[in-house]
């Protein structure tokens, strides 16, 4: 408790932080604490699936009991944990505008469907800490200014210059909205109007977000992941992202998790440039355990792009981790485009754009933020991360996509994989034009029934790309030298092969991936791979003097034992 009370003191001030502390302490001793299970936070077993509540779907069912008897029928051996975006009741942004925090969306079942999957898989919820839904009650208390909500939203003089403030998107920043006694109030509105900001310096704020932390890992949760968490907390004069404040908040709510579920992992979620993500990682065991490997998906992108690995391999050297309590977070797509602000300082700008003009060439569309200057520039490429990679619509070359997850599988860190990329989902253009939202193309529901008979067909290309995807992960799980805070080396071959040497005590994989679409003939010194090698995947004997590696083709290469 002398760690929260000194952060809450860090963070208010003296005065201030003994009130705070006097606030949330009932709510901390309100959880049962949970015993430590684990040993480490981490395991080569480790494999995350993300996805929507409602992402497959069947009539007359509950979309949370649908998706686990899908799970257990396939997934079981794969997968370990599944991560849940906002499945509570919301108004917009697909979940991220959330109405109730404590409640499951009725549309897509109960806490006790939540319960029951926990009992075959752990699960990741989104802790959307840094905003909440104008359609919720809270709001509504505010706007009514019912004790305990006078201050949960940050009013604004709209004549104050806010042009320093880093956005993530073009909306305005201030919101107008009317409260109950007839004053109006500008609020800050980072993502749009209908999802407003908490005011984090009101300590009744601190105190129910404290509650929903702590509810959520009393509901199972084993890995919370802090959403838009950069944002949190806004300081006038300043960018308002990655403050100080910010980062005690994030080793706040690790003190309080230590005190009540010490198992459970922080994952923040900060779209921005590596060297700004990782320094989420604290003093390596103070603040996130995780954070998202934002550069990976477009850096990815690139190289197939190019058939060029020359830059990826260059940035996978500084995958150091510190600490073994840290890892990234590895994924290639979710639920959300393919980020590009990561590439900044990586890629020339002209590249930015072609792979933003690919992109928008193979259907997809392109969101842009606005810059203090007032111009916009690409923010993410909206495209499912399958047509990005094929880079063509009428191509069905599932080995191509497998190679660029190959490529996730063998990194440093805890994979995982968005629903669509597993199941090979292309563009959902339809649906954008439903909704006349880019985000919509990579986010289509699935009637569970149609999917299976998919999959059911060996020549379709969801199965070709399902069962290869299920194998590479059942596969990855049974090697030590896979564990996500393994030693690691980059293997610089050939350009057009992307290569990694990872080893554990009792294993050394050199894992290989042609990027390109020419077959590539490569030696590998004797010092990096002695001999005979048995590729993992195949079980073939590889000659490692020798290797001839067709397109797109990924090789994860052991020592003969």
């Amino acid at each position: 408790m002398e760690k929260v009370k000194r952060l809450l003191n860090q963070i208010y001030g003296e005065q201030t932080g003994k009130l705070a502390l006097e606030q949330i302490t009932p709510i901390i001793e309100k959880y049962a604490v949970q015993n430590r299970r684990k040993d480490s936070y981490f395991s080569q077993e480790d494999v995350v699936l993300i996805t929507y509540g409602d992402s497959l779907k069947k009539e007359g069912e509950a979309p949370l009991a649908t998706l686990h008897a899908f799970a257990n029928q396939y997934l079981k051996g794969a997968i370990s944990n599944i991560h849940f975006l906002p499945f509570f009741p919301y108004s917009s942004d697909d979940g991220f505008s959330v109405m109730d925090f404590f409640k499951i969306d009725p549309e897509l079942g109960t806490w006790q469907e939540v319960a029951a999957i926990g009992q075959d898989f752990e699960l990741m919820f989104d802790y959307v800490v840094n905003h909440f839904s104008s359609k919720g009650q809270w709001f509504q208390n505010y706007l009514e200014g019912q004790n305990g909500f006078e201050e949960f939203a940050i009013e604004m003089d709209p004549t104050i210059d806010l042009t320093m403030v880093t956005r993530p998107r073009s909306l305005p920043l201030l919101s107008e909205y009317k409260k109950k006694d007839g004053k109006t109030v500008h609020l800050w509105t980072t993502f749009s109007a209908d999802q407003i900001d908490f005011n984090f310096r009101s300590l009744d704020v601190l105190e129910k977000m404290i509650d929903v932390l702590l509810f959520y890992a009393d509901q199972g949760a084993t890995i919370l992941r802090l959403d838009a968490i950069a944002y949190l907390w806004k300081e006038i004069g300043t960018n308002c992202i990655h403050l100080s404040q910010t980062h005690d908040m994030v080793k706040l709510f690790r003190a309080v998790l230590d005190l009540v579920a010490p198992d459970v992992i922080i994952l923040t979620e900060t779209n921005v440039p590596h060297d700004e993500n990782i320094s989420y990682f604290g003093d390596g065991r103070d603040e996130a355990q995780m954070v998202y490997n934002f550069t990976l998906p477009p850096l990815l992108f690139h190289t197939f792009v190019s058939e060029d690995a020359t830059i990826l391999s260059e940035w996978a050297k500084g995958l150091l981790l510190r600490s073994k309590d840290n890892t990234f977070f590895n994924f290639t797509a979710s639920h959300d485009g393919i980020g590009v602000r990561p590439l900044e300082g990586i890629l020339e700008p002209n590249k930015i754009e072609n792979l933003a003009e690919i992109a928008k060439s193979n259907e997809g569309q392109v969101s842009y933020k606005r810059n203090p200057d007032g111009s916009d520039s690409p923010y993410e490429l909206n495209i499912t991360y399958v047509d990005a990679i094929l880079g063509d619509k009428a191509s069905t070359d599932a080995d191509k996509f497998l190679a660029s997850q190959s490529i996730q599988y063998a990194l440093p860190g805890v994979p995982a994989t968005y629903i669509h990329s597993l199941l090979g989902s292309r563009n959902w253009v339809e649906g954008v034009k439903e909704t006349g939202r880019a985000r919509t193309i990579n986010r289509e529901k699935l009637q569970v029934e149609e999917l299976m008979a998919e999959l059911n067909d060996p020549q379709s290309f969801r199965s070709r790309v399902f069962f290869p995807y299920l194998n590479l992960i059942k596969k990855r799980k049974q090697q030590s030298a896979f564990h996500p805070n393994a030693d690691f080396e980059i293997l610089e071959i050939d350009p057009k092969i992307f290569g990694i040497k990872r080893s554990s005590r009792d294993q050394i994989i050199v894992a290989l991936t042609n990027i390109s679409s020419e077959s590539i003939s490569i030696s590998l010194p004797a010092k990096t791979a002695p001999g005979t090698m048995v590729d993992l995947i195949t079980g073939d004997k590889i000659d490692s003097a020798g290797i001839q590696l067709n397109p797109y083709q990924y090789l994860w290469l052991q020592e003969e034992q």
